[in-house]
């Protein structure tokens, strides 16, 4: 059973039902996100900065590293005529790589961070099943020319953002701090649905 509104037919059947999976995606995003920053900024800007293995580094590095991604989809998901909202990003420089630190310091990452996720939630909103149809063309990193449905890849955006948010808990169980419930469900349950 789905702890959801969404009944498991209507997923299955209807496409307006992954407009709102994305759009709880984003929501969940600012969510979690926050959650994460509370525990985040009981550490010593040292601590938050320590080199602890993991492949972004720090849990700074990280944290930025998830912020370079979304930029980066972000801008791409801009070109496209009907993703208004995203077009201020579009016109940005990207970042150079995809570790670059775009906020050394944490309080500024933070009030960047919050920014970047009310535009998120923002474009999910706005999201409608012909747009998720929408092809997408984009040059990666390296160069290399890419395309792709805008509702594929705005389901990679969610993801990776789960991914890497795993791995700044993990560093914050190293620093002793326990980052509490993440989950998903968490958040659909204080929803009340």
């Amino acid at each position: 059973m789905l702890a959801s509104n969404l009944s498991l037919s209507s997923f299955v059947k209807g496409e307006d039902s992954v407009t709102e999976y994305l759009q709880r995606m984003a929501r969940y995003n600012q969510w979690a996100n926050r959650r994460l920053f509370e525990k985040v900024a009981q550490l010593p800007a040292e601590a938050i900065q320590d080199d602890r293995g993991a492949f972004f580094g720090s849990i700074l590095g990280t944290l930025n590293h998830i912020f370079v991604a979304d930029i980066l989809w972000l801008s791409r998901f801009g070109t496209c005529e009907a993703c208004l909202p995203l077009q201020p990003i579009s016109i940005l420089p990207p970042p150079k790589t995809l570790r670059d630190i775009l906020f050394p310091e944490i309080n500024d990452f933070i009030a960047g961070r919050e920014r970047l996720d009310e535009l998120i939630v923002d474009f999910g909103n706005m999201l409608t099943p012909e747009l998720l149809h929408e092809t997408i063309r984009y040059r990666n990193m390296a160069g290399e020319e890419h395309e792709g449905l805008l509702g594929s890849l705005v389901q990679h955006l969610f993801n990776h953002q789960t991914h890497h948010r795993g791995q700044v808990t993990n560093m914050l169980f190293q620093a002793g701090i326990d980052p509490g419930a993440l989950d998903l469900l968490v958040m659909i349950m204080e929803e009340g649905e």
